[in-house]
């Protein structure tokens, strides 16, 4: 398998230089007409018209919302299952930089990067939710809300975050440039960046959550809990890093020739010290949800069609990767790892969509049933963040090695 090339330093020395620099990476690396492309491009320009149409002619001419029901998919999916998602970067900048598991340190830039575009395009998803985009700044400025509602904390600390993350990828960013000062500068502030997101994401995950704790006449009794805040964040932790292993297992083959030279073998034990984790957190969290169940006395719901529905979650898709994941560290097997993290993220999908758009409202004759065109737009913004990370990933020192120039800087 063939190892990546060393990175060159741009020589910027002037700002037509830097045009020029620019203008070059803007070009294709590598063939243009690939199956990913043939296929992404024409669902990307037909959800860009859709989006189009959405803000011409308003939030209900591509879907299927109403007064009874406000969030549907979009917020469902893109953000409360987006972000459990793109729990990783917290969790992984924690481990290795506050308790210092270096065997981890050769994904994290690429766990950030993901971190950082998920959190990006689905704020911009935000603005296709709302029905006046032009008040998103409300819950940033406490309008309507005050400075004490839990929204106006979950919209900053979402902003703050993504500001961290940044700053955690931007070493990345001025190795590409060639900018050592700047590098070296960067590289200084990743510990004060990394535990400064990573207790906003503990604040912001389990404040995800929090917003829910309002709907407790809408959301079905299995599913609403005073807990959902702490269920919300545990559940990011082993979200995440499964979606850490799904992602990283793909990358590892599209993006082999830009590893560095030393990920190659550790790649295998980097998805067994995950899997290991996961199987931690999916038992404390199958743990909680026990006691939810015991503490509400729900146990004569179990045997409706909603608890059948509730068991298919919780049995098939925590407790059987739970078992999965135990058994694929005993055995130091990473196709059961990988088959893991796939009913992993299933899973986290379908309990943040059961709170958020099956089980809300759940005792309506006309269930809210999403308009294709929401699933379209989805795909878009999904597609379009799979292009922005290709393009980084092919350009900035993100899973290779560093410049010769920047080994020497100590961002640990």
């Amino acid at each position: 398998m063939s190892q990546a090339q060393e990175p060159t330093t741009p020589q910027i020395g002037s700002l037509g230089d830097f045009v020029r620099f620019l203008t070059s990476e803007m070009k294709p690396k590598g063939k243009f007409l690939t199956p990913f492309n043939m296929i992404s491009i024409p669902i990307i320009l037909v959800g860009l018209v859709l989006i189009v149409i959405r803000f011409i002619y308003g939030i209900g001419s591509i879907t299927n919302l109403d007064q009874n029901t406000p969030w549907g998919i979009w917020i469902g999916f893109d953000v409360v299952c987006g972000v459990a998602l793109a729990g990783g970067a917290f969790t992984l900048t924690f481990i290795v930089y506050i308790l210092g598991r270096q065997r981890y340190h050769s994904i994290v830039r690429s766990v950030v990067l993901n971190g950082f575009l998920a959190y990006m395009f689905y704020a911009g998803a935000l603005m296709l939710d709302l029905g006046r985009p032009w008040n998103i700044v409300n819950p940033i400025i406490g309008n309507n809300f005050g400075v004490s509602s839990v929204l106006f904390l979950v919209a900053w600390h979402f902003l703050l975050y993504m500001a961290a993350e940044f700053i955690e990828f931007s070493p990345a960013v001025a190795e590409w440039l060639g900018m050592k000062r700047l590098r070296k500068f960067l590289g200084g502030l990743t510990i004060a960046s990394v535990i400064f997101g990573v207790t906003l994401s503990t604040l912001h995950q389990s404040g995800l959550g929090a917003l829910f704790l309002m709907a407790k006449s809408k959301i079905h009794p299995l599913w609403y809990t005073e807990f959902i805040p702490v269920l919300f964040f545990v559940s990011s932790i082993f979200a995440g890093l499964s979606m850490v292993i799904a992602e990283g297992s793909i990358s590892h083959k599209v993006f082999a020739s830009r590893l560095g030279r030393g990920a190659h073998g550790s790649h295998d034990n980097i998805l067994i010290g995950l899997g290991k984790i996961c199987a931690g957190a999916m038992f404390v969290y199958l743990f909680l949800k026990i006691l939810v169940v015991i503490h509400g006395q729900q146990w004569d719901m179990l045997l409706t069609n909603w608890g059948l529905w509730y068991l298919v979650e919780v049995v098939g898709f925590v407790l059987v990767p739970l078992i999965l994941y135990y058994k694929a560290v005993k055995e130091y097997n990473i196709t059961l790892v990988r088959v893991a993290a796939g009913m992993t993220l299933v899973g986290i999908i379908l309990n943040r969509l059961n709170i958020s758009v099956i089980a809300y409202n759940w005792f309506l004759e006309n269930h809210y049933v999403p308009h294709w065109g929401e699933f379209w737009v989805t795909a878009t913004v999904i597609l379009l963040e799979i292009w922005a990370l290709r393009w980084v990933v092919c350009r900035m020192p993100v899973m290779g090695d560093p410049p010769v120039w920047a080994k020497g800087m100590d961002d640990n």
